[in-house]
């Protein structure tokens, strides 16, 4: 799956950069929220990345890191990559990093909502507050590191409403949109999204000298030993 921007007349070497996911919610996310930038955005998978390392980091940030910088690596291009998760207050944050595998592993999406929404089974409306939290992370093969974060506000509804999203969309109720995701358009999602607000400041950044000077250089990083 190839994603190729509006580079615009001017521009005529889009860069390519890949993106380090299988899920194909998230790539649209990705190509949505880059719309109009100079990005040619290649999944992984057609780069010939289809394994990716055990995400076994203890935080966001180290989990986007070990796929974009996989990627990166395998593809000779800069990597983008994210992981996110969906922070519940009356659970202590939980599942946090480990929203992707709670519950147990082999579970379908349905499978994890229904486990969540078990463990709230008790817990009343004003006490089910919630936050998605969003970490992108972009790794080039000459070695640079850049992270990007965002948060998105809301509470755990009672039972999944809408049909739109993936993942925890349909259980998560959004307080600036006062709707649920999987209720809003694409367009109302990534403007106050958790994804939605890190990619806007990464391509904030991309576009300046600093962050195109990094994204452009590519050549692999020599490793020094003793």
């Amino acid at each position: 799956m190839t994603f190729v921007q509006d580079l615009g007349e001017a521009s005529l070497a889009p860069l390519r950069i890949a993106i380090a996911t299988q899920n194909p919610g998230k790539l649209r996310e990705f190509a949505d929220a880059l719309a109009g930038l100079p990005f040619e955005l290649v999944a992984a998978g057609d780069m010939g990345v289809t394994e990716f390392p055990e995400e076994n980091g203890a935080t966001y940030e180290e989990n986007a890191l070990i796929k974009a910088g996989h990627v990166a690596l395998a593809t000779g291009l800069p990597a983008l990559s994210d992981d996110s998760g969906l922070e519940v207050d009356a659970l202590g944050g939980a599942p946090g990093v480990y929203t992707a595998r709670f519950g147990g592993p082999g579970l379908t999406d349905g499978e994890r909502m229904a486990h969540l929404l078990q463990q709230l089974r008790k817990v009343p409306d004003e006490a089910r507050t919630a936050r998605f939290v969003a970490v992108i992370v972009l790794a080039t093969p000459a070695g640079a590191v850049e992270t990007f974060r965002g948060e998105s506000e809301g509470r755990v509804l009672h039972g999944p409403r809408g049909e739109k999203g993936f993942g925890y969309d349909p259980i998560f109720h959004s307080t600036e949109l006062g709707k649920g995701f999987a209720e809003a358009t694409l367009a109302e999602k990534r403007a106050v999204s958790h994804r939605g607000r890190a990619l806007a400041a990464f391509a904030a950044w991309a576009v300046t000298p600093a962050g195109n000077e990094v994204l452009r250089d590519t050549t692999p990083r020599e490793l020094e030993f003793d």
